[in-house]
């Protein structure tokens, strides 16, 4: 797997997170102002784009790590795992001390293997849930 680096939203990760967030789990308000701010990464198997994130400098040393999405084919091959623990790289190679993820609560298992830990009441996004998760860098 290959992870490319992107200061602006790249059409790779919008097709990727509107087939993920918005056809199959029906979010409306997928893309806001912080595209323009974060960092965006797209994984490639093969060459082809199967899963990105973001990144975004918080307060503090805080960086969230965002919109985390993999296609369907995918999935538990390692791909949302192998985004995340770039996406802490880049982090601290930033000088970030802490990851921040506003996870969807039926994710957080997942999350909870990478190292992160809930903080906070959950809750809703657009009728999901989700729970506020952090890691130290």
């Amino acid at each position: 797997m290959t992870i490319l680096s992107f200061e602006r939203l790249p059409e790779e990760a919008k097709n990727i997170r509107e087939e993920v967030f918005v056809k199959e789990q029906g979010f409306f308000e997928e893309f806001d102002d912080k595209d323009d701010i974060a960092t965006h990464f797209v994984a490639l198997e093969c060459g082809k784009p199967v899963g990105t994130c973001r990144l975004l400098k918080g307060a503090d040393g805080e960086y969230l790590i965002g919109r985390i999405a993999v296609v369907k084919s995918q999935r538990g091959r390692g791909v949302g795992a192998g985004l995340v623990a770039f996406a802490e790289k880049v982090a601290s190679e930033r000088g970030g001390k802490l990851a921040v993820i506003h996870a969807q609560t039926r994710a957080r298992a997942f999350y909870e293997k990478q190292g992160y830990a809930v903080f906070g009441e959950e809750d809703d996004e657009e009728g999901v849930p989700h729970v506020w998760m952090r890691k130290p860098l």
